[in-house]
């Protein structure tokens, strides 16, 4: 069972996300995870996501993956209603989920039914392989990253941004290197792809 909600840009698509979420959200909670911003000098999504979520009446509960303790990581993650995973860096964001033992405590969550919502590389990280990305993210970033292999969540590889500035020209190129290759799902900022059991829908606002 499996309730994703995936997306380039969280708060430009909150309309879609109310829906998806259905029920009364005030005083559920959120583990927000903004771990993949802090290599990169525009941060300002995080924020906006922030204040988004607030504004629908969640709490968020806000982990490092990077510093915290396992334990710590593990009692948040699962003890939540909700996921969350920001953009930036989607391979220094897989080099700490893979580093700090979340990757896998996620990916439990995400079988047991828990709604994982990701946003721009939170989306892409649950691919089976984030090579593709290399054409977006800088993966000098992540220095000790041993593979790209991802969280191998989702059987198809999100592209966000699509006819996005300033990611046109990257999304282009990733679409030309490996379109033919692997199955690429390009969403722009007011796109979300939300996956339900097996199934899977783009929404556009």
């Amino acid at each position: 069972m499996k309730n994703i909600f995936l997306c380039s840009s969280f708060s430009e698509v909150a309309s879609i996300f109310e829906t998806f979420a259905g029920a009364e959200n005030k005083g559920k909670t959120i583990t927000f995870i903004a771990t993949a911003s802090l290599v990169e000098e525009v941060t300002f999504y995080v924020d906006t996501a922030k204040k988004t979520f607030e504004k629908m009446g969640f709490i968020i509960d806000e982990l490092e993956i990077s510093t915290a303790k396992y334990s710590e990581i593990k009692e948040k993650i699962q003890q939540n209603d909700f996921i969350y995973i920001s953009g930036g860096n989607t391979f220094f964001l897989l080099q700490e989920l893979k580093k700090s033992g979340a990757d896998t405590i996620i990916i439990e969550e995400i079988k047991k039914g828990k709604t994982y919502i990701g946003e721009s590389a939170g989306s892409m990280v649950l691919s089976s392989n984030i090579e593709y990305v290399t054409l977006m993210d800088d993966v000098a970033k992540a220095p000790e990253l041993q593979s790209f292999v991802g969280l191998d969540v989702i059987d198809f590889y999100p592209v966000p941004h699509y006819t996005n500035f300033p990611f046109v020209e990257a999304v282009e190129t990733i679409i030309s290197e490996f379109g033919k290759k692997i199955d690429l799902c390009p969403i722009t900022n007011s796109q979300a792809i939300i996956i339900d059991e097996e199934n899977k829908e783009i929404k556009t606002v």
